[in-house]
Formats: C-alpha cells, sequence, structure tokens
C-alpha cells in the first residue's frame, strides 16, 4: 500500500480529508500526551499533600504544608482557610451574619473545587468530537476516492481487475485511517473521563472532611 498515490492521483477532496484525519491524529496524540501528565501530576501532588495537612498539628502548620505541594487538593485547602478568615474579618457585617458559617464554607469549598477541577476538562469535547466524527470522514474519503477512481477508469476504457483494484484499493485506505485516528480518541475520552472522576470523588471526600475540621477548629 503506497499513501504517497493518493497524494498523487486522488483529486483535492480526497487529499484533504487526509490532511484533516492528519490533523485530527495530531490533536488527539497532543491532548492526550497533555491531560495525562496533567492529570497523573495532580493525583500524584494530591497523595504526597494529603497525609501532609492531616498530620499538622495546626491550621497554620497545614497550611505551609499544602504551600509545599502545587496540587488541586493544596489549592482547595488555601481556599478554604483563606475563607473562614475572610468569614472571621467580617462576621460583624451584613453580608457575613446573614449566612452562617457552615454553608458559607461549603459553598466557597465547592467553588474552588469547582474551579480547580474545571482544567482537567480540558481537550474532552475534542476527543469526543474526532472519535465520533472520524470514521465517518475516512468513509466519506473512501466513498470519494472510490468514486474519482470509477470516473477515471471508464474515461480511460480500461476496465479489467488490474485497473480497478488499485485505486479502489488506495481509497478504501482513507476508511483505515478514520479508524486510525478515531479509536484512539475514544480510549482516551474514557480514561481520561475515568480518570477526572476518580479525582473529584478524592477532592470531594477530602473537602468534606476539612471542611468539618475547619468548623471544629478553635482559634
Amino acid at each position: 500500500m503506497n499513501l504517497g498515490l493518493v497524494f498523487e492521483s486522488g483529486d483535492y477532496v480526497l487529499i484533504s480529508v487526509f490532511l484533516l484525519l492528519v490533523l485530527m491524529s495530531i490533536v488527539t496524540w497532543t491532548v492526550i500526551v497533555v491531560r495525562a501528565v496533567k492529570l497523573s501530576k495532580a493525583k500524584k501532588g494530591n497523595a504526597a499533600v494529603k497525609p501532609m495537612i492531616w498530620n499538622a498539628k495546626s491550621l497554620d502548620e497545614a497550611v505551609a504544608q499544602a504551600k509545599t505541594v502545587e496540587s488541586p487538593m493544596s489549592a482547595v485547602t488555601l481556599d478554604a482557610v483563606r475563607a473562614r478568615e475572610s468569614y472571621k474579618l467580617h462576621k460583624d457585617s451584613q453580608i457575613a451574619a446573614a449566612v452562617p458559617l457552615n454553608e458559607y464554607l461549603v459553598r466557597q469549598i465547592r467553588n474552588s473545587m469547582s474551579q480547580n477541577l474545571r482544567p482537567f476538562d480540558g481537550g474532552l469535547t475534542a476527543l469526543a468530537s474526532i472519535g465520533a466524527t472520524a470514521p465517518f470522514i475516512g468513509l466519506f474519503g473512501t466513498v470519494w476516492g472510490i468514486y474519482h477512481a470509477l470516473i477515471n477508469i471508464s474515461q480511460s476504457g480500461q476496465m479489467s481487475i488490474a485497473a480497478v483494484a488499485g485505486p479502489i484499493g488506495e481509497a478504501l485506505v482513507a476508511t483505515a485511517a478514520g479508524l486510525f485516528v478515531a479509536i484512539p480518541a475514544v480510549l482516551a475520552y474514557n480514561f481520561l473521563v475515568r480518570g477526572n472522576k476518580t479525582l473529584a470523588q478524592d477532592m470531594d471526600a477530602f473537602a468534606h472532611d476539612f471542611h468539618v475540621q475547619l468548623l471544629n477548629h478553635k482559634d
């Protein structure tokens, strides 16, 4: 199979299909590498900082430990402590007095988790779109390539198997290319969604426990 023949004998539509699939493949693997590294780094950071926070002897020490490790769990910890300090500082204001500390911390922690977990969803839409459309783009390239090959054969008057098999065989490569692009995108999407879900579950459990600690902490 010679892909060079596709670009030599194919028209601009078939060539555009292959170039689009190549672009989709580049986007897919870029998202896979970047997001997998980011997710792995976040989970390792959380695993490192979590015992450091729980083993801290005071809230100030927990904050100091959280600042030493870059992770979503560290960010939520710092945001939660800042929210508590802000509430205590403005507890005599009308806004703070109207909302109990418990509800105020729940809202602030939830917002912090949302902000820190949102970046991990980046690229998932692209993977889902590529996984859903790449096979059909490849199929379109195959159909167009076969049509174009048959037109050329009819014009040349060569109707032998040898004359038909070559151009049609090269056109069928578009379907295989579409699957080659789609399969990694679908697998990566499922892997990253699962990874983000477990990360969110770990964050939610930690945030719940840390919220209780903040409520019970005595100044």
